[in-house]
């Protein structure tokens, strides 16, 4: 289990509770707010405490108590499956289910869940996935996003690039039935491709859970029942 450790000086707590973050030699003030944030963060802590990798385990449970997704499923894709929080969720809810995950970065091992560390862009990578599963998956998840440049516009492009592909994908090769959720920007799915998960899914809606910290721009659409 990867362990949350935190360096630095730290100045204590405030007047309100909460800890403080000095800004040391080799830290930037970037960086000491976001530790400072990540020290104070009731879902940081909460997953420390449940043995989750990160705090993005308790969008999935959330979006899981709304719409009830993960209910059932045997074969499962995790797509941008770093650092593990969301295989580890489906690994405790369903034991039994076969999981597999890929990822650009390197993840420490889950037990039942196979992991690829590649890009999902390259042409291997569906096989590769489906394979693993030894079926046709019930259930995609994608928390994919790419890397942000700083320009809105571009970052936004580069991450419904990869919705896109999540989507074709899920469109491929999920079994009737089944379930697909990714993460989108602000404003939901593009015109075009929520067409197409419209013409695919019996039901498309956009949801923010409350894990999603509020000055995130990020959404997530959940694809139900996969038409046959």
């Amino acid at each position: 289990m990867t362990k949350f450790t935190f360096g630095g000086n730290l100045s204590g707590r405030s007047v309100t509770g909460k800890e403080r973050v000095k800004t040391a030699k080799r830290r930037t003030a970037q960086s000491a707010r976001w530790l400072e944030r990540q020290l104070n963060d009731p879902y940081v802590k909460r997953a420390h405490a449940d043995g989750y990798r990160s705090r993005a385990a308790y969008k999935l449970i959330e979006l899981d108590e709304k719409f009830g997704f993960l209910r059932g499923k045997k074969a499962v894709v995790d797509l941008g499956i770093a650092p593990g929080g969301w295989a580890q969720v489906v690994r405790k809810r369903l034991p039994n289910a076969r999981v597999a995950g890929i990822d650009l970065l390197p993840v420490d091992p889950i037990q039942g869940v196979t992991i690829f560390e590649m890009d999902f862009m390259d042409d291997a990578a569906p096989d590769a996935l489906t394979d693993a599963l030894g079926q046709a998956p019930d259930l995609i998840m994608s928390d994919m996003a790419a890397n942000t440049v700083g320009h809105k516009q571009t970052d936004h492009l580069r991450t419904m690039g990869l919705v896109e592909a999540a989507t074709d994908f899920a469109v491929q090769v999920l079994q009737p039935g089944g379930d697909f959720i990714a993460k989108v920007f602000a404003g939901g799915t593009d015109p075009e491709l929520l067409a197409i998960l419209k013409a695919n899914f019996t039901t498309v809606k956009h949801a923010k859970p409350p894990a999603s910290r509020k000055g995130s721009v990020e959404w997530y659409v959940v694809a139900q029942g996969k038409k046959g």
